[in-house]
């Protein structure tokens, strides 16, 4: 009977669709279900490596996905959340964490693909309970998920006629780094290594491929896996690079090792398989499992040594937003409250530092539409919001303890100092949000409208500049400086609106620039609200 090819390719391609899309579908509800607190997660468990790793299996078994978690990974070591060190814990974590998947893949539920997906279309379309649309989505990606399995092992069969792919069976079972190619590239272009171990579990199922050619396909799909993390850090800071460098050097390290040993490998999995009785798909998920575990205890000792690898070929001086506290120590709330109080302030004047560092890389960004600006300013604005709970939640445990008249005070103004602080950073970051709506919908503005906003900024900025200060140094001349220009600041505020309504009615400017430069002008007006308010707190004016 004559093979229809494209029907095959068509039945291949279209359930690696469906695979693919239930990975995801299914990733996206355990994550909703977890609450969505996984960089929370990763920044709070991974005090040492060894807790990173830990970290990184229980993350990316919630994402299903090896390639998320090193993502998010190289976000936080950007961010100073995590050094390099913990990285390369949590990246080992991630691919023993990936596993899973080829487990689950291993389970042979395929013929009850279907009526598993319509029971997660039931939770998800006919029942109004977020907990229960969340359980739905995870279900219903399931189902998709072994339900584009079977498409592909059926698309998969007539390959046992084709000559050419017998002959590449064949080639890889006599000439193992070849195997190892073919799992790199094949990973690269899908981007994700468990729809790739799931094509392998499905060829070595269909009896298509031998274990011997299928175990340095494995090692490979390790490998071509890196492509997503390696992608994220283009352009990214060196942090970043550094981190997708582990990736990459991890999983070749380790597939160099287990090539060196590949005959003892296979072995051991043929032995092991007596005792187990595993089925086809089982026994490469087994394989899978056993490589990533061995390739993380025998690499995790050489940590420092990997993360020395990749500084030294990727080198560099990065500057990095330290998220973390540096002065807020418990031992002095007890101890000494008023020792808390000087160190609670200390970190507050640090918020109010990263407040102004980040109204300048906002500003910067208006002026340049460089990217790098709006990533710092957006990372400057993570430290604030961090910076904002830690301290408020020092300061309400300082509370508690004897204060003084006096100090009761000075710790009610840093209450209401970081909460004006916090403001500052979500009015900055709508400019940036103001200025990428500003390139993405190509819109111009006027000369007169950037000099406008020019010297706005710049007031604004010397505002909560000089509100910090006072703040700082307990200066009342400062602080009626800020009240002074803060006046100024909503001077401007409607006099700009005036020269802008003029400007649209002479048709100088379209009106996505009116608005753009309307919403700017308008955040810049409550940065200066929260600057005075700062000052008059050292005025003692605030009520």
């Amino acid at each position: 009977m004559e093979v229809n090819w494209q029907e095959v390719l068509f039945q291949f391609i279209g359930g690696l669709g469906i695979f693919l899309f239930g990975l995801k579908f299914m990733g996206d509800g355990l994550q909703k279900s977890a609450g969505d607190r996984l960089r929370e997660i990763l920044d709070r468990f991974t005090t040492n490596p060894f807790m990173g790793v830990l970290a990184g299996i229980f993350v990316t078994v919630l994402l299903q996905t090896s390639t998320g978690t090193t993502v998010i990974t190289i976000g936080l070591v950007s961010a100073g959340f995590m050094t390099l060190r913990q990285a390369i814990g949590v990246i080992m974590g991630a691919n023993i964490g990936t596993t899973v998947t080829a487990f689950i893949i291993g389970i042979d539920i395929g013929e009850y693909a279907l009526p598993i997906t319509a029971l997660g279309a039931l939770l998800l379309f006919f029942i109004k309970n977020n907990k229960v649309n969340n359980f739905g989505q995870i279900v219903f990606g399931f189902g998709m998920l072994f339900y584009g399995l079977g498409l592909m092992s059926d698309g998969m069969k007539p390959l046992r006629e084709l000559q050419a792919f017998i002959d590449l069976t064949q080639s890889m079972s006599d000439i193992p780094i070849l195997g190892v190619i073919v799992g790199t590239v094949f990973t690269m272009i899908v981007q994700s290594s468990s729809a790739t171990i799931g094509v392998l579990q499905g060829l070595y199922s269909e009896d298509l491929i031998s274990l011997n050619a299928a175990i340095p396909v494995l090692f490979g799909d390790n490998i071509g896996t890196t492509i997503t993390a390696v992608l994220a850090a283009i352009g990214a800071s060196v942090a970043a690079k550094r981190a997708a460098a582990v990736h990459v050097l991890f999983n070749i390290i380790g597939t160099i090792i287990f090539m060196v040993l590949l005959t003892p490998f296979m072995w051991f999995i043929t032995w092991i398989d007596q005792f187990l009785q595993l089925e086809p798909a089982m026994q490469i998920a087994f394989a899978h499992g056993t490589f990533n575990v061995s390739n993380t205890i025998v690499q995790f000792p050489f940590i420092a040594v990997l993360a020395l690898i990749v500084t030294k070929i990727i080198p560099g001086k990065e500057v990095v937003i330290e998220f973390k506290p540096k002065h807020l120590d418990p031992n002095f709330i007890e101890q000494s409250p008023s020792i808390a109080l000087g160190q609670a302030k200390e970190e507050v004047l640090r918020m109010g530092g990263f407040a102004v560092q980040g109204l300048n890389e906002a500003f910067d960004y208006l002026k340049t539409k460089n990217t790098k600006k709006a990533e710092l300013g957006y990372q400057i604005e993570d430290a604030i919001n961090n910076l904002d709970s830690k301290i408020t939640d020092y300061l309400i445990q300082l509370s508690g303890a004897s204060l003084s008249a006096v100090e009761s005070e000075r710790h009610s103004i840093l209450m209401d100092t970081v909460r004006d602080i916090e403001r500052i950073g979500d009015h900055f970051e709508n400019v940036i949000e103001l200025v990428d709506y500003q390139q993405a919908n190509k819109v111009k503005m006027t000369e007169d409208a950037m000099e406008d906003l020019n010297e706005m900024f710049t007031l604004t900025i010397d505002a909560v500049s000089n509100a910090i200060e006072a703040l700082d140094q307990n200066d009342q001349a400062i602080a009626r400086d800020v009240a002074e220009k803060e006046d100024l600041i909503d001077k401007m505020e409607r006099k700009f609106r005036k020269k802008h309504i003029i400007r649209l009615n002479e048709g100088q400017c379209s009106g996505q620039a009116g608005i753009v430069f309307v919403d700017i002008v308008s955040n810049l007006e409550r940065i200066g609200d929260h600057a005075v308010n700062i000052a008059e707190a050292v005025l003692g004016l605030r009520k």
